[in-house]
């Protein structure tokens, strides 16, 4: 957590120059241009209307790069410096389709969405750090363009869910919420819940002392949540994410991640050892399971990934601990 906080060695967005900032505008349409053909890949059989239309989109991508590339020679020469998204502190980030396979069209209809929103956002954002009227000029239209691919992919949403179709207002609404609150705070409750248990019970199987492991875990759950939420406020300002407000995520998942410590550290509240590690390693055992339930169902992890990397990770670091304060 705190390499994370101090070492961080992405740039921020209003560092970039000119150039660097048109270089990875580049990079970034040649990503979406893949993600596009994957995505084709993916449901041509299924859904082969939808896979033409993205074939279209596929190509506008790639028209948006050579444009792109024309205005950087101009001004720049031909060498053109690799700088991706991930070199980026609070530059949205693009899960591989690989990852949740299998695809769904529901899940390709929202992930695209979402891709041309935040391409107009960073075409947006950009143009305000671009002194070249010429090069602002482009970089206004391909937000224009981008818009209304997103126009686009919400037709597509009418066609294949119309059931699940949301007022304009309310789906911009619901997915700041998710955002800027839901995301922080389920990132926050899974790493406090698993980071304190092995400081929480090395302490209690060391000292015997229910006072003394209260205290310890009341100081770890309090301090993972300070460094986290710093951490989640410092590292993005949301406004090339379109996560939101720094401060409030920050907040978020501060709180959370000291909840998910202090909940196998409240029963050390009781004076009777046994009892109270009793009662406390029953709570790590729901809340091990309840966070592998929320990775399924919130973070497009699948169900036995979930329980592999949560209930197994979180077990050997519930054995480190017993094992650590039993020398």
């Amino acid at each position: 957590m705190l390499n994370r906080f101090f070492f961080d060695s992405r740039r921020s967005f209003s560092s970039l120059s000119e150039k660097e900032i048109l270089a990875l505008a580049i990079s970034s349409e040649e990503d979406d241009e893949q993600i596009y053909l994957d995505y084709i890949e993916g449901i041509r059989s299924e859904f082969p209307d939808t896979a033409k239309m993205f074939e279209k989109m596929a190509i506008e991508e790639s028209r948006h790069r050579q444009y792109l590339i024309e205005v950087f020679r101009k001004r720049f020469g031909e060498h053109i410096p690799l700088i991706r998204r991930e070199h980026v502190r609070g530059f949205y980030k693009r899960k591989p389709d690989w990852l949740v396979r299998p695809l769904g069209i529901d899940h390709i209809r929202m992930q695209v969405a979402r891709m041309e929103e935040q391409s107009a956002r960073f075409y947006r954002t950009a143009a305000k750090q671009i002194t070249d009227a010429k090069t602002r000029k482009l970089l206004g239209d391909l937000a224009m363009e981008e818009d209304i691919h997103e126009h686009t992919a919400k037709i597509l949403e009418k066609k294949y869910t119309p059931g699940n179709v949301k007022e304009k207002e309310w789906e911009h609404e619901r997915k700041k919420f998710l955002l800027t609150w839901i995301q922080p705070s389920l990132a926050g409750l899974m790493d406090g819940s698993v980071s304190t248990l092995a400081p929480i019970f090395a302490a209690a199987f060391a000292t015997g002392d229910t006072r003394q492991t209260f205290l310890v875990g009341l100081s770890a759950s309090i301090g993972a949540g300070i460094s986290m939420g710093f951490t989640e406020a410092v590292h993005d300002d949301g406004k090339i994410s379109g996560r939101g407000s720094p401060i409030k995520r920050g907040i978020a998942n501060g709180i959370m991640t000291t909840l998910g410590g202090i909940g196998h550290t409240l029963p050390y509240f009781i004076s009777h050892f046994k009892l109270a590690t009793t009662i406390a390693c029953i709570i790590v055992f729901l809340e091990l399971w309840i966070i592998a339930f929320i990775q399924n169902r919130f973070m497009d992890t699948l169900f036995f990934r979930a329980i592999f990397q949560v209930v197994l990770g979180g077990a050997l670091v519930f054995a480190t601990g017993i094992l650590i304060g039993s020398f």
